[in-house]
């Protein structure tokens, strides 16, 4: 699997899901009286031959022990009865979420190829959880189930180079601030010599300002055009509002502590104003906490 593969899979998720969900209920049945695997295990075995390359079906009681045994491609796995599968994601995410669901990519025991597993449980009519029905699929089949069409291609690829214009502004706009920034260190003849707080917290200013600019441009760069991801608790546009809005916070505090400095020593009745900031930029730190802490919980659901 290629990095490619993983975007694909990630852009194309919500229909691989929908597609299988669709199958699910269809084909089986649920919240009926008397549910049996007799009921069940038939329209799991029709799923599978409308699959032209389905791995396996199989079904888990609601503890997650397999109860079935596991009808491949061409056998069937008897020695699979009895196993515990409470441990999979393909059993416990459908518990927790109460949907059909489908796992990440892993390899599997059978082909030891890249597979993807669907499941959805199963409810008695009293709203009790009776069994979880699971369904391998090759990776690469799933990739052409959740293929994009035409209209969904140029659509990506018009905002993919969009972004790719913004980035590239945005880098200019960092250089620019960036050139200015060492050009206030010339201007002002900055040296030990004839050092003036105002005139280094301004070429800071413009300094940091760069750097958060230049931070956006290449977080845009990286996720929207490379396709680069990272395992992180925050990603995507949140990790990009977090690191822009973090640059922006540091140089709004330089900011309020070049006008404690000024108004210090020029005109104290003025350190109200520069108090103003310092509380906006508190302010500031604290919604960012909040949005970072619930962002991070939404992520983990």
């Amino acid at each position: 699997m290629n990095a490619s593969d993983i975007r694909d899979f990630s852009e194309g998720r919500t229909k691989a899901r929908a597609y299988f969900c669709y199958l699910f209920s269809k084909n089986i049945p649920n919240r009926l009286p008397s549910l049996s695997q007799e009921m069940i295990i038939p329209n799991l075995l029709k799923i599978k031959a409308d699959l032209e390359n389905c791995e396996g079906v199989y079904l888990l009681d609601n503890r997650g022990v397999q109860v079935s045994p596991t009808y491949a491609a061409n056998k069937q796995i008897d020695e699979d009865i009895g196993k515990i599968r409470a441990d999979r994601a393909y059993y416990y995410r459908a518990v927790r979420e109460a949907r059909c669901t489908i796992t990440d990519p892993y390899p599997s025991l059978i082909t030891h190829e890249l597979t993807v597993t669907a499941s959805a449980p199963i409810y008695c009519e009293d709203g009790n959880l009776k069994y979880v029905a699971c369904l391998d699929m090759p990776l690469a089949d799933v990739l052409v189930i959740s293929h994009l069409n035409t209209f969904d291609t140029l659509f990506n690829n018009f905002f993919k180079y969009a972004y790719g214009v913004f980035a590239l502004a945005l880098v200019a706009v960092a250089l620019l601030l960036f050139l200015n920034g060492i050009q206030s260190f010339l201007l002002y003849e900055i040296s030990v010599s004839n050092f003036e707080a105002k005139n280094v917290f301004e070429a800071t200013i413009l300094i940091t300002l760069a750097l958060a600019i230049f931070d956006l441009a290449k977080t845009l760069i990286e996720e929207e055009l490379i396709g680069r991801t990272k395992e992180n608790n925050i990603s995507g546009p949140h990790k990009t509002m977090v690191k822009f809005l973090g640059s922006i916070i540091i140089a709004l505090s330089i900011e309020a502590l070049m006008l404690v400095f000024k108004f210090a020593i020029t005109d104290p009745a003025q350190l109200m104003y520069a108090m103003f900031i310092i509380g906006g930029v508190a302010l500031l730190l604290v919604s960012l906490a909040i949005y970072i802490k619930f962002t991070k919980l939404k992520i983990e659901e």
